[in-house]
């Protein structure tokens, strides 16, 4: 056995030493995927059968292709230059560039970035005189390239009605700029490498006799277009390894589709998966939840993870009245695990939406306790936030010409550049605020009486605007005035409410195709108004602006100083932890809301809870509320049914108290369809009393107050009493001996 293969398992040993044939590899989370891919490339050149320059190597991140060759150079004295080892999209280029005739694209064709396609598509919508509100540029975009990712040119697009019809004509006139400049965009390079492959049977046939070996990482990541280049690069005696867990699979906004896994089975004729379920990170008891949990989903290949390392501690589970408590509770558990020895850069907090990390990231700074957002900004410098702040300055000082000119044209309304030049020379002329001088152009005020002759007749001479720029300065300031109008007298958490609908920011992001987050922080900082107004001396808007400022302060770790992680669990993919938290585990927040109106949207949450899990090396803990604000509202929360699909033998519950109340070891979690767990309310020794039949989160309906949800309850017998809160009604409490309810 050669050194390559004797410090592999079995079922590595198996994958790696594969003879000449296409093979599936089920590489669960910590089996050693990497391993085995870079193993299988060293040994592949060490046993003859391939040359570095026969091989080629997909990757999804350029960080992950140099990771392979530092590892494949380590293993095996060979130069790896030679070696066509990157991402699909890099690998795309590099043979365009080879062939850029055959491609119809000019030598030195340049790529856009994203910024850089948005900008030629509104460039194309305002020539053809489009309605950017209709139909927004970040749309257009989408939509271009998602026809792309399915291999779809504009003439292919099936026009059903008017509004695909007209998306169609701005895909056709792009293709036009496009080539006319000599530029492609990411999709593009995709697409116009399989249409070379796929007409160019010399470029195809060189290839196909080249790269005899094809190994691709992160297979479940795949698009249907990204599959359909490798089936047309893979010819008769080409070896596709393929390795991926379709259990992992959590990229489909971006276009991943789960079941390329089972068409490459399929189409490649695999006689056999090879299972990695070997797992060399996580202690059992995590593994055995992980396990558990995504055995609910459909359709999966299968696997079983397990460990030699033993079960290792119980899951900790943690049921906090609010998400400030939930925050505290991350907190005093970090101090702890710190005090253990545990280093903070070995702990992560994860959570399903960026806009849970505002409360986490204040309790963190108020205990000084570093931090680092991984993947990400901090919440209050994220370029959203930062625009409603810029809005909120403007109606306490409107003169405040830094907020100004940020958000002066965003959401686009029509004031260029150069009528900016214009009204910011007028203000050094003046010596005033870019505002005032906005003012004095609309004919709002009267020009400074200590101003020159000259200095007037400048200013009359620089309020001579064409009608547009005069039209798009006072349009801005009928705004901004309006706002501080209105605002006046409103509470804080109003305030910033009535600036996000009118200030047109909820709009914008509105008609992002990927604006649902920005949407989430939006919201969050109406929470963050509202909390303030609850611990703040003095809530006015000046203050609370104070208070973001400092939020927004250097406070995040610096580079090499040992910090808390907070992430995503999107971002946390690939990483590893000897401490995870993993918080706001409630139906609506994880499983997100939106899985219910997608396909396979459910499922897709549970692979990401899957991924969670798997994170954590030896403790984990899992946290829900009680009540969590939502849009200046405290929201009344059921329970994720995440939570009742892990075995109860895995989980320590962490509330004395609580579990008194509930009269039993733990809450009681009982499935109800789409509503998911639901926490079953009762008081110890009351198992004939009325009040069993009804639990905290239970959507209940009432003959003259309507539609509610129940938020408490109490008693027992002819005093059994729950509180509900209805919608136009408010919160009541009612006794169930009279109160008639029915179950929604």
């Amino acid at each position: 056995m050669s050194s390559l293969l004797s410090a592999l398992n079995p079922e590595q040993r198996e994958a790696v030493a594969l003879p000449h044939q296409s093979a599936l590899v089920l590489a669960g989370a910590g089996s050693g995927k990497t391993r085995v891919l870079t193993t299988r490339i060293a040994h592949l050149i060490q046993s003859g059968q391939a040359s570095p320059h026969g091989i080629l190597a997909v990757t999804f991140t350029n960080k992950a292709a140099k990771e392979m060759l530092s590892r494949i150079s380590a293993m095996l004295p060979i130069n790896t230059r030679g070696m066509w080892t990157g991402t699909f999209h890099g690998l795309c280029n590099r043979m365009l560039r080879a062939h850029h005739q055959d491609a119809g694209l000019p030598q030195t064709f340049q790529i856009l970035d994203s910024a850089d396609q948005l900008a030629v598509i509104k460039r194309i919508l305002k020539s053809l005189g489009a309605d950017d509100e209709k139909f927004p540029a970040r749309q257009v975009q989408w939509f271009i390239n998602n026809a792309k990712e399915e291999g779809l040119r504009a003439s292919q697009v099936e026009t059903y009605d008017d509004f695909v019809r007209k998306m169609v004509e701005f895909y056709l006139v792009y293709e036009q700029q496009c080539n006319k400049e000599g530029v492609v965009d990411f999709a593009e390079l995709l697409l116009r490498n399989y249409e070379l492959l796929h007409r160019n049977e010399i470029v195809r046939e060189h290839y196909r006799s080249r790269f005899r070996h094809i190994l691709v990482d992160e297979f479940q990541d795949t698009s249907r277009l990204q599959y359909k280049w490798l089936r047309l690069l893979a010819g008769e005696q080409t070896a596709v390894f393929a390795v991926g867990d379709d259990d992992q699979s959590i990229y489909a906004f971006r276009g991943a589709n789960t079941g390329n896994m089972k068409e490459f089975e399929r189409d490649f004729r695999i006689s056999k998966i090879i299972k990695l379920e070997q797992n060399y990170r996580s202690h059992g008891n995590i593994l055995d939840a992980a396990n558990t949990l995504i055995r609910n989903n459909s359709g999966r290949l299968g696997k079983n993870l397990w460990t030699a390392e033993g079960h290792g501690e119980p899951i900790r589970v943690y049921n906090a009245p609010t998400d400030f408590d939930e925050a505290a509770f991350v907190v005093d558990e970090v101090k702890s695990l710190r005090a253990e020895g545990v280093a903070l850069s070995q702990m992560a907090l994860l959570y399903r939406s960026n806009a849970q990390s505002r409360v986490l990231e204040h309790a963190l700074f108020n205990a000084s306790l570093p931090y680092r957002v991984y993947g990400g900004m901090r919440f209050f410098e994220r370029q959203e936030i930062k625009h409603a702040l810029a809005y909120l300055r403007l109606i306490a000082n409107p003169d405040d010409d830094n907020a100004l000119l940020r958000v002066v044209n965003f959401p686009a309304r029509g004031i260029g550049m150069r009528s900016l030049e214009q009204v910011q020379d007028d203000a050094r002329r003046q010596g005033g605020s870019i505002w005032e001088a906005m003012l004095q152009k609309c004919g709002r005020v009267p020009a400074s009486t200590s101003e020159t002759e000259g200095n007037a007749q400048a200013r009359l001479d620089g309020s001579m605007a064409p009608d547009k720029i005069k039209k798009g300065v006072e349009g801005f300031v009928v705004l901004i005035e309006s706002m501080r109008r209105v605002c006046e007298n409103l509470p804080l958490p109003e305030v910033v409410d009535h600036m996000l609908e009118h200030s047109g920011l909820l709009g914008h992001y509105r008609a992002e195709r990927e604006g649902a987050d920005r949407l989430e922080n939006l919201n969050e900082l109406v929470n963050a108004a509202t909390s303030f107004v609850h611990e703040a001396e003095d809530d006015s808007l000046t203050v609370f602006l104070n208070h973001a400022s400092l939020e927004a302060g250097e406070h995040q770790a610096g580079g090499g100083e040992d910090a808390l992680q907070l992430m995503t669990v999107h971002s946390a993919k690939g990483l590893e932890f000897h401490s995870v938290f993993l918080s706001g585990l409630e139906e609506g927040l994880f499983p997100h809301d939106n899985s219910r109106n997608e396909a396979g949207g459910l499922e897709e949450e549970r692979r990401l809870m899957y991924v969670a899990l798997t994170r954590a090396r030896r403790r984990l803990y899992l946290s829900f509320t009680q009540s969590r604000m939502l849009h200046g509202q405290t929201r009344y929360n059921i329970p994720s049914r995440f939570l009742q699909e892990i075995p109860d033998n895995l989980l320590k519950w962490l509330q004395p108290v609580q579990k008194a109340r509930f009269g039993s070891q733990q809450p009681e979690f009982r499935s109800s369809g789409l509503s998911g767990a639901r926490t079953q309310i009762q008081e110890s020794g009351t198992q004939d009393s009325a009040a069993t039949r009804w639990r905290v989160g239970q959507n209940v309906v009432h003959a003259k107050f309507g539609p509610g949800v129940i938020v408490n309850c109490e008693g027992r017998g002819a005093d059994a009493r729950v509180e509900v809160k209805f919608g136009r009604a408010g919160t009541k409490w009612l006794l169930l001996e009279y109160a008639k309810l029915i179950p929604a």
